[in-house]
């Protein structure tokens, strides 16, 4: 992928940042992983951003962008748009300076992030139904209160900010023969794929969106941004409806693959990373293993980088993600059974299903729907499994039995 014309930044803009922000910004840990390197085939290396003090790489871009404001704008104060990361950044960074912070968020931001926005100095404004309305809001503000904007990634400071993560990972794994990076707007990428080139251009550079916002691969595709439509997704942090007008042009100069993940397996990201590696990732965080897990890239077997870039996620989505990967994994699994609504014809099941070793957290009767026959109910059970063997074993122990079955997906 080639461009020609004048990039946003060079490799000396990102050496600048990380020398102006020095110990500012947390040197995250870039560690071997040596079970996650068994299940992908590759020689993994985490770098765990996710430990930065707001929990995601968005404070490189943000104290970078911060430090270069003039005496007059950090006097008048700044002002951001963001559902998450970008703002618990620049309210940490900015407050921690004596400058005013004001955050605009979407009404469905949640609360937890909010919470913490405040918790870090900054003045939460809440606007409009999503990201974009949010942005127009803080635009807006911007022009009437004579505050400075801070683009969460189409800006040069920013991008540079966030390529110090590479630097950071050259050093770590001198060895390294490929990295792979989340992309939302860009931000994150474009910086770090112009620091891995313009040091080492045979490294290779792959980025990872969500399936259902892969923005930048379609503007990749056109040779412009492109805006595409509203979705959801559980790679919030990611969820850039349009690439940058900035960032599009590094993509396209320094990345050689873009790949999409789905929603299932960003969920099995989560889990592996929780499970194996006791590291806590968000949506976003996870989308670059979540590649490797699924064999999405064209990367043999290298020594790769992996950016877990942030960890901030809402428990309760966090409990579904765990629930949903679980049943992805087969230690989880809902049967609907049908049964003779007699005494103990209950009794005789659980007994069948506890010699089988499963464990029960759940049970629902019905007797009027699902086509019941009248003296008859059905039953949906819920199991804790060993996995997929486990769970075949379970469904030859009903079918022996005589049992009615069907899973519930």
């Amino acid at each position: 992928m080639t461009t020609g014309g004048k990039l946003a930044i060079e490799l000396k803009d990102v050496q600048q940042a990380r020398a102006r922000m020095g110990d500012a910004i947390y040197y995250s840990p870039c560690a071997h992983s040596m079970m996650l390197s068994r299940l992908t085939g590759q020689e993994v290396y985490l770098k765990l951003d996710n430990l930065q003090m707001t929990g995601a790489f968005k404070e490189r871009g943000a104290l970078n962008r911060i430090l270069q404001l003039t005496p007059e704008q950090a006097k008048r104060g700044v002002i951001a748009a963001s559902a998450g990361n970008h703002a618990q950044a620049v309210a940490f960074h900015a407050t921690a300076r004596g400058i005013n912070a004001k955050i605009v968020m979407p009404l469905p931001t949640p609360l937890v992030k909010v919470t913490a926005t405040r918790g870090f100095g900054g003045e939460v404004i809440l606007h409009g139904a999503n990201y974009d309305e949010a942005y127009a809001e803080a635009r807006r503000i911007c022009e009437i209160e004579g505050l400075t904007f801070l683009h969460p990634f189409d800006d040069p400071q920013v991008i540079a900010g966030q390529g110090t993560m590479a630097l950071e990972m050259l050093e770590q794994v001198p060895e390294m023969e490929a990295i792979v990076v989340p992309i939302g707007g860009g931000g994150l990428i474009g910086g770090v794929a112009c620091a891995i080139k313009e040091s080492n251009p045979k490294i290779r550079v792959v980025g990872v969106q969500t399936e259902r916002l892969a923005s930048m691969q379609a503007a990749v595709k056109a040779h412009h941004p492109v805006t595409l439509d509203s979705a959801t997704t559980i790679a919030d942090g990611i969820a850039v409806r349009r690439a940058g007008e900035l960032t599009l042009p590094l993509v396209e100069r320094y990345v050689d693959e873009i790949v999409t993940v789905s929603e299932d397996e960003i969920a099995r990201a989560i889990l592996v990373l929780l499970e194996r590696e006791k590291t806590l990732a968000e949506g976003a965080g996870a989308t670059a293993l979540a590649a490797l897990l699924a064999n999405k890239t064209s990367l043999g077997k290298v020594k790769t980088g992996v950016v877990v870039c942030g960890g901030n996620i809402d428990v309760t989505l966090l409990s579904r993600i765990i629930e949903r990967g679980l049943v992805q994994d087969g230690r989880m699994i809902r049967l609907r059974i049908h049964l003779l609504d007699k005494p103990g014809a209950l009794h005789e099941l659980t007994r069948l299903i506890a010699e089988a070793h499963a464990n029960i957290v759940d049970t629902l009767h019905n007797r009027a729907y699902y086509g019941v026959n009248l003296g008859d109910t059905v039953i949906d059970i819920t199991m804790e499994t060993r996995g997929t063997e486990h769970v075949d074993e379970i469904v030859r122990v009903l079918d022996n039995a005589g049992y009615r079955h069907s899973r519930v997906v």
